[in-house]
């Protein structure tokens, strides 16, 4: 068998060799490349900066160099405009060392360079999911002579899509763009378009590669090369009040490059504003922060040497800020996969180590880190979930199709929705619910058997040309923050704005103080100037952070045996021990760890926030008179008759003769979860629809009929 780089086209194969030096590709661009070059829909999984990118774009280009297409011939789609900015260079770089071209097409790029593009496309474009349905929703765009050649798509970062209605949307929009661009062919002639996707870390790539396939009929593969073990060096360090975590982190961040992740916004702007004027230049990066600031925090970062970006989510993908010494970590992120992906962050140049240091507030996020760290070591890291049930994209996609073709019929939407493997467990009896329903709400418009956008929707959505209907992603109401000379520094949600006072009132955004001189409520807007100090702002957090059943018991497994974890400091390992000796001691006693006090009783389940939210409204449907309280490690129940016993008898009842599974139970369960909103089209759907949505995040049938019935054992 030839190897990879011999199959590709002299032209390619010089160009690898003499613009880019390279003698030899990795192990996963050999394996990629030959499953990619044989013409199948591959996920790629490599670390970050492991070559994935290269994995997948030089096999992709070695076809399009044999023959050129007609418009665009490669599609790669990123979840987030940062990273496709920081594709860019590579991209030009690659396609122009061949002869062919590329574009990034997303919100910020200018019209004109835009309307250049379409008249003259270049041969790979570059775009997020949210910019392909501009593209597709636009008269001005010819979809068959742009995409009519396409031959792949490269997903990157596909983990933070899959599972989620990001994702939905993403493989909507791929299959109706897909279907405009093959609308003039006939049938034999018309394109199965190449899938590929790339990631660093995830539990379940065949899955993944499942859903990413689509309407596709190639055949299929996951390309996993066994991982080089890797040094790591990991510290946690238990700090009681976040000045001493401020103190210590600017002293390990000084002199050096580094992230420091945290778990919200409010925690991300009061650690900054603590570290500012210790010898570190500190820069903020969180989605409330506005562009230009985030841009300008990147730059800055990759020129200097001195430098502490404080951070939430927003640069755990693998966007390349150059050269980074350290990561720390506030407290303890909520799953295994964010960790890798922050911890890869580092160790990236020869001789130096992957590294994470957290500094935790208390013996909770202790906790949360150590179990997190090994479950990483044993190798473990979370699935995705992905569901075919997402009715908030369904009715947004609904909407899109209206756009698209000015009216559409209810079978033959249906007809190309159903392609979604995210629809494919609604049945159309229950998409004519939804129909009618629009149409009675006036969100749909039906004149001669089409459908069209109705009064009420265009209502909501159909300001500055829809712009609110092509993001699937929900966002609350949004002062911005302007200095005098109009500088955009972000935004603060309407909740923090009403209780600001002009010439009193100052808060923390971007890492500085800032007080207020004016507010436009009309507008919209906050005109501020620097102050000495000010208030972290809080941006409200809508629903529980739900930790898995496998973290949950890990941190069970840690406070029940007598590991020591050298990685932990004499802090952390003093609270650890307090611990085993107070919770550790019950849970090692007692199978089924409750404690009565009286008129409440605590069951320590470690199973995970849906298992315990699950239980808890079962317990509340069977026992109207308990009052149940869940999070991630326990089921509190208040009441004046509640006992120890009571419990155990309401599970008994629950695993034997109760049918808690049925539809009235499940229908009077559903109608006592809070209302919870998870996307901006939930008001859309029948009563029954959106709270299956609530349901989706809060709750699990399946997992929690396992747990009540294998892993409760009773002394």
């Amino acid at each position: 068998m030839h190897s990879t780089f011999a199959r590709f086209p002299p032209r390619l194969q010089q160009a690898i060799a003499d613009r880019l030096g390279w003698s030899s590709l990795r192990p996963v661009q050999e394996l990629a490349g030959q499953a990619i070059l044989d013409g199948e829909n591959t996920i790629v999984l490599a670390p970050t900066a492991g070559g994935k990118t290269e994995a997948a774009i030089f096999p992709l280009l070695a076809n399009l160099i044999e023959h050129e297409p007609q418009g665009v011939g490669i599609l790669y789609i990123a979840p987030i405009k940062a990273l496709l900015n920081n594709q860019c260079d590579r991209f030009a770089t690659y396609t122009e060392m061949v002869g062919l071209r590329s574009f990034v097409w997303h919100g910020d790029i200018k019209g004109k360079d835009k309307q250049a593009f379409l008249k003259e496309p270049a041969e790979v474009l570059l775009t997020t999911p949210e910019s392909l349905e501009v593209m597709l929703l636009s008269a001005k765009v010819p979809h068959a002579r742009l995409f009519g050649d396409l031959r792949a798509v490269i997903i990157d970062e596909i983990h933070a899509l899959a599972g989620s209605d990001r994702g939905t949307h993403l493989l909507s929009v791929l299959e109706r763009l897909i279907t405009a661009a093959n609308q003039d062919l006939p049938t034999n002639q018309k394109r199965d378009v190449q899938r590929v996707g790339l990631s660093a870390t995830v539990g379940n790539p065949e899955q993944i590669l499942n859903w990413m396939q689509g309407s596709s009929q190639r055949q299929r593969i996951v390309i996993d090369p066994p991982k080089i073990p890797a040094k790591r060096e990991i510290a946690i360090l238990q700090r009681d009040e976040i000045g001493a975590i401020a103190r210590e982190a600017s002293r390990k961040a000084q002199g050096n490059k580094s992230l420091f992740f945290c778990q919200s916004r409010a925690l991300a702007e009061d650690v900054a504003e603590r570290m500012r004027d210790r010898g570190t230049d500190v820069f903020v990066h969180h989605s409330s922060v506005s562009r230009t600031e985030r841009e300008t925090a990147e730059e800055n970062f990759q020129k200097g040497t001195n430098a502490c970006i404080l951070c939430t989510s927003t640069l755990e993908l693998g966007i390349d800020i150059g050269d980074l010494d350290y990561v720390l970590q506030a407290n303890a992120p909520s799953t295994v996969s964010s960790f890798l992906q922050r911890l890869g962050r580092t160790g990236r140049r020869a001789g130096k180590a992957a590294n994470t240091t957290f500094y935790c507030e208390n013996i909770e996020t202790v906790l949360q880190a150590i179990a997190i760290v090994e479950l990483a070591r044993s190798g473990w890291v979370e699935s995705v979930q992905c569901h075919n049930r997402t009715w908030t994209v369904l009715v947004h996609q609904l909407l899109a199709l209206t756009l698209q073709f000015g009216a559409i019929s209810p079978e033959l939407a249906w007809q190309q929705l159903s392609l979604i493997p995210d629809f494919q467990g609604i049945a159309e009896t229950e998409y004519q619910i939804l129909i009618q329903h629009g149409i009675k709400e006036s969100y749909f418009f039906q004149s001669g058997g089409l459908l069209s956008i109705g009064e009420r929707a265009e209502k909501i959505f159909g300001r500055k040309n829809f712009m609110e209907l092509y993001a699937v992603f929900s966002s609350p109401v949004l002062y911005k923050v302007k200095t005098a000379t109009g500088y955009t520094v972000g935004s603060l949600e309407q909740d923090f704005a009403d209780k600001l006072v002009p010439s009193m009132s100052s808060f923390l955004l971007g890492g500085k103080s800032w007080l207020v001189e004016a507010i436009d409520h009309k507008e919209r807007s906050i005109r501020v100037i620097l102050s000495p100090k000010g208030k972290k702002p809080n941006w409200n957090s809508f629903s529980p952070q739900i930790l898995s059943y496998e973290l949950c018991q890990k941190i069970y497994e840690i406070l029940t045996t007598d590991i020591d974890y050298p990685y932990i400091d004499a802090q952390s390992r003093y609270a650890l021990t307090e611990k085993r000796e107070d919770l550790g001691v019950l849970l090692s006693q007692q199978s089924f760890a409750a404690i009565d006090d009286g008129d409440r009783v605590t069951w320590w389940t470690f199973a995970g926030g849906q298992i315990n939210y699950t239980i808890k409204y079962l317990l509340a449907d069977l026992r109207p008179e308990w009052k149940v309280i869940a999070d991630n490690f326990k089921i509190g129940i208040e009441g004046s008759e509640v006992s120890v016993q009571l419990l155990r008898s309401a599970l008994d009842r629950l695993r034997s003769d109760f049918d808690w599974q049925s539809e009235e139970h499940r229908s009077n369960i559903l109608s006592q979860l809070p209302l919870y909103r998870f996307s901006k089209f939930q008001p859309l759907l029948p009563e029954a629809y959106a709270l299956e949505t609530i349901e989706r995040y809060l709750l699990n049938w399946e997992s929690t009929s396992r747990f009540l019935n294998h892993f409760i054992n009773y002394p």
